[in-house]
């Protein structure tokens, strides 16, 4: 699913006009995008977590050469869906 496949989806079941749909699709991502770079967590209930982690530095090893490097330390963004997520995601596959 896309960007404009949620703006279409929110256009066809609230009502509102495409343009205007897309600006709450952009301001919601925005208003996420702001909040994981700040380092905060975002906890959606019955969807999930997602939390900003910091991973340290760590050696690794150059897959063509075999030399080992030193991987830098830096931030990863992690999603933790709720239990109603997963119950839903699963109640469907069978």
């Amino acid at each position: 699913m896309t960007k404009a496949d949620i703006v279409e989806r929110i256009h066809q079941k609230i009502g509102l006009s495409k343009k205007e749909s897309a600006e709450v699709v952009e301001s919601v991502f925005t208003v996420l995008k702001n909040t994981l770079e700040s380092g905060e967590k975002i906890k959606i209930a019955g969807f999930g977590n997602f939390v900003v982690k910091q991973k340290a530095d760590r050696r690794g090893r150059n897959p063509q050469t075999g030399d080992t490097i030193t991987i830098n330390a830096r931030r990863i963004l992690t999603f933790k869906p709720s239990q109603v997520l997963k119950s839903a995601i699963n109640s469907e596959a069978k």
